[in-house]
């Protein structure tokens, strides 16, 4: 006689999972819910309620993260005044005609060890063939901020 084996098949999910970690999820559900809001609210408010919209997204990391964005977003505001500050996948970003220029990823938003200033492609920093678009950061000195100041400047140019 043959017994019959059952064909429910078991499977389990592998430790390393293919494709997105659930941090990237949360981003890009971040970001669809900010492009929700941005469509309702309509364009005559956006910068003031994207700076709202910064302020408190900040007001919520840890304070290691929290006292960078703080400085990043006084630097940035004094160095690119017409960029206007907007959340971008759940980070601080700043703006030129609704497009980023430039964001803050807190460590915490990846769990990365370092904090991160990026530009994005839209940024004019092309110097070469070759140039840097992201710096981590631990700490910001005074140094740390004029240059990050000079580069804002130069990629909202």
């Amino acid at each position: 006689m043959n017994a019959q084996k059952s064909t429910t098949r078991t499977t389990t999910k592998s430790k390393t999972a293919v494709g997105f970690t659930d941090e990237e999820r949360a981003a890009m559900k971040e970001h669809a819910q900010e492009l929700k809001t941005a469509a309702r609210r309509g364009s005559r408010t956006a910068k003031a309620d994207g700076e709202k919209d910064v302020l408190a997204k900040i007001a919520e990391m840890a304070e290691s993260d929290r006292v960078m964005a703080e400085r990043l977003h006084a630097v940035i505001k004094a160095s690119a005044p017409d960029l206007a500050p907007k959340l971008w996948y759940g980070m601080p970003a700043y703006a030129k005609n609704g497009k980023v220029v430039c964001f803050f990823q807190s460590a915490e938003k990846f769990k990365s060890r370092y904090a991160t200033f990026g530009f994005s492609d839209t940024a004019n920093l092309d110097d070469g063939a070759m140039w840097p678009t992201a710096f981590a950061l631990t700490k910001l000195t005074a140094a740390d901020e004029t240059r990050i100041g000079e580069l804002v400047k130069k990629a909202a140019g």
